[in-house]
């Protein structure tokens, strides 16, 4: 069901409008997390926005509560929360993400963010993410004949060098004797 993001809506999204909760949720689709109108999380790209009805109507199109303003009245687990983030890194990872990105878009403080990751995953939000990014550019030395820069760029490393120094690190060879040894 598509509902109109009319200027009094997105009003009410950008000033945070109390009394517009409960008549409409927007979701975010860069996020796949939804909101009531007056969360106080980063105001969202117009563009990005779209609006529901109800929560049964945002979870049934995939999206997930957002942790700060509650918008299903339940309380979200910390582990669900980190399943969201690990979902967000694992689809945004070629972006270049800090950890106030991270916490900004999945709707937490930083010190919260990284405390809960760590404690349910057993490693930092950054550590996943260079894992996410690491693992894909396997995929993409074994499959293609990208340059090492073109490689390190597409998984989000930001700079070639950088992306030699993680994979030596983590896989004790070098990407190119990687490539070697798979084609």
């Amino acid at each position: 069901m598509k509902h109109p993001l009319t200027d009094s809506r997105w009003n009410a999204i950008v000033t945070n409008d109390r009394t517009k909760d409960g008549t409409f949720y927007y979701g975010v689709t860069t996020t796949k997390i939804f909101c009531q109108p007056s969360c106080h999380s980063k105001a969202p790209k117009k563009t990005n926005v779209v609006i529901f009805k109800t929560p049964d109507e945002a979870l049934e199109t995939n999206f997930r509560p957002c942790k700060r303003c509650q918008p299903t009245g339940q309380k979200l687990t910390n582990e669900l929360w980190v399943e969201q983030i690990k979902q967000y890194l694992t689809n945004n990872f070629q972006q270049h993400l800090t950890l106030d990105t991270i916490a900004s878009d999945c709707h937490g403080s930083v010190s919260n963010l990284q405390r809960t990751f760590k404690r349910i995953t057993q490693q930092s939000p950054t550590k996943y993410l260079t894992m996410i990014r690491l693992k894909r550019s396997q995929e993409l030395l074994h499959t293609t004949d990208y340059s090492i820069k073109t490689i390190a760029i597409r998984c989000g490393f930001s700079s070639d060098t950088y992306f030699n120094t993680c994979f030596k690190k983590q896989f004790h060879q070098t990407p190119i004797a990687y490539r070697s040894l798979t084609k």
